[in-house]
């Protein structure tokens, strides 16, 4: 119980600072204590194929984005996206934490959140365009968001902003369907372990960018964008 009031005290303190929050949904019970705190939510490559998750999707109030699978299969991300549209009734708990059957009216603001795959890289037009097609097909809204970091990077830290930098281009030539961008980055670059004397902004899971390097993922990202919106006028 600590845990979950720090982490609603936390994020309200984020929201405070009047920046929106983006979070990865773990498990299907924390979300009825913490999303109305939430503006984006993910579903992660290993989680993506579970009915629980799919069915939490439906009923949450903010855009959710599932990953394509840790092996690089798209098919289990676009199912997500057309489970989590539809109705669904399930079991969990209410608003008082109580047990209760959910109803859920379907979430049509799903996506898919290309990774990459074990074996392959999946930020490049073509991958995109494939993954549109099978949207198309099976009539979803045609929008993706492309992680610069895990496999389309082959988890090396350092290269995510050269991966960035080819999705900006992919969003300055005007591919609408490009959402967001997804980067792992905190204050400095690296990671470490938990036990021993900790370097203060510096993760200790997944290595990360530096802040510095963010910023000119960021600003590079943000003259592509500028750049579609004035194409897109004209």
């Amino acid at each position: 119980n600590s845990g979950l009031r720090l982490a609603r005290e936390l994020l309200l303190e984020v929201l405070d600072l009047g920046l929106p929050i983006g979070c990865e949904f773990l498990d299907p019970i924390t979300p009825q204590y913490i999303a109305d705190t939430v503006a984006w939510g993910a579903i992660g490559a290993r989680t993506t194929e579970s009915q629980t998750h799919r069915q939490l999707a439906s009923g949450l109030s903010m855009p959710v984005g599932f990953k394509n699978r840790t092996d690089g299969n798209i098919g289990v991300a676009v199912d997500a996206v057309r489970a989590a549209a539809a109705q669904h009734s399930f079991a969990g708990v209410d608003l008082s934490g109580t047990s209760a059957i959910l109803h859920t009216t379907g979430n049509r603001d799903c996506h898919i959140i290309l990774r990459g795959g074990r074996d392959a890289t999946n930020y490049d037009s073509d991958s995109i365009a494939a993954t549109l097609a099978d949207l198309r097909a099976v009539d979803l809204p045609e929008r993706v968001i492309v992680d610069a970091s895990h496999d389309n990077s082959g988890k090396d830290y350092e290269r995510q902003p050269r991966v960035a930098s080819e999705i900006a281009s992919e969003i300055a030539g005007g591919e609408a369907a490009i959402v967001g961008v997804m980067l792992e980055s905190f204050l400095e670059s690296g990671r470490q372990d938990l036990g021993g004397k900790l370097t203060y902004g510096q993760s200790v899971t997944d290595a990360c960018m530096s802040w510095e390097t963010t910023v000119e993922v960021l600003r590079g990202l943000d003259e592509a964008s500028a750049s579609r919106r004035s194409t897109a006028r004209e």
